[in-house]
């Protein structure tokens, strides 16, 4: 077997790695395939594959992707040139002709979510269709990060914005949706399947603040306004305006349930519970 991990010098990625290591898949089976391949080399010492690869450069996914029996195709973060850049992936596993299982990390809910954000996700879930390579979709929820990382940003300004109103996000950890993706690259009988995966309880963003006060004692309130307002926000602190943008209509998703996952399939492949909102913001509060 040849595990092949794209976009492996990622956050994602690297858990990714470590999990496979954890299932004890032997380190000259797998291949880390990244841009930055020098933050790999702790992984190379250990005896994991390291490859460059460039998913715009065709040559590299390529030779990447040469002798793979599975892929994870982790999504690309350049958001407007992903599915191009998926196709690339894609039609490279066609080509190479042995590879038993392509998993995507794709979005949940993809095939009902009205968020823009998705349009990339569903236009590569149809490449797949059409390709004829044997393939598994990991319908990724957010990540736990996502809100998080932004925690000092949050206890300076005392306050949490967005658009999702009492919207609920299934949200996990970085670490869990890795974990599952090592599950569905090491076991057999994966193609055509389809997880929705999210965390076992979802949270509403007054959750979140009521959270952030309980871990760190500073009193966050959550302040909900049009998508527009928070659009002009986000860019005011230097997010690009097309981004802003496709985040802002995140917040309008989350607050029509388009993040809410409820099959369990999250903690079904780690077996074990999905880390919660409170750990998570324990976590970062101790760190900060």
């Amino acid at each position: 077997m040849s595990i092949v991990v794209t976009g492996a010098t990622g956050q994602l990625g690297r858990h990714v790695l470590e999990a496979l290591l954890e299932r004890n898949v032997p380190a000259g089976d797998i291949v880390a395939a990244g841009r930055s391949v020098d933050k790999l080399a702790d992984f190379a010492a250990k005896g994991v594959r390291v490859v460059s690869v460039d998913y715009s450069d065709a040559d590299s996914v390529a030779a990447a992707l040469k002798g793979a029996t599975r892929i994870l195709l982790i999504s690309g973060s350049e958001v407007g040139q992903r599915v191009e850049q998926h196709r690339t992936v894609i039609e490279a596993a066609k080509a190479e002709g042995g590879v038993e299982l392509l998993a995507y990390t794709s979005i949940a809910n993809a095939d009902t979510t009205g968020m823009k954000l998705a349009d990339e996700h569903k236009a590569t879930e149809e490449l797949l269709r059409e390709s004829g390579v044997p393939f598994a979709l990991l319908r990724n929820g957010w990540y736990l990060e996502n809100y998080t990382e932004q925690l000092p940003g949050t206890l300076a300004q005392g306050a949490i914005a967005g658009s999702a109103g009492d919207g609920k996000v299934s949200g996990a950890s970085r670490q869990d949706y890795a974990q599952a993706a090592a599950a569905v690259l090491v076991a057999d009988g994966q193609a055509g399947k389809v997880y929705e995966l999210g965390g076992d309880h979802a949270f509403s963003m007054a959750d979140l603040a009521a959270e952030i006060t309980a871990a760190t004692g500073t009193d966050i309130s959550y302040n909900n306004m049009p998508s527009g307002n928070y659009a002009g926000l986000l860019a005011q602190v230097g997010v690009p305006q097309a981004f802003a943008e496709i985040l802002a209509d995140s917040d309008l998703g989350i607050a029509r349930g388009d993040l809410l996952v409820t099959t369990g399939d999250l903690q079904k492949l780690i077996g074990r519970p999905t880390t919660s909102l409170a750990e998570a913001v324990r976590s970062a509060a101790a760190s900060a």
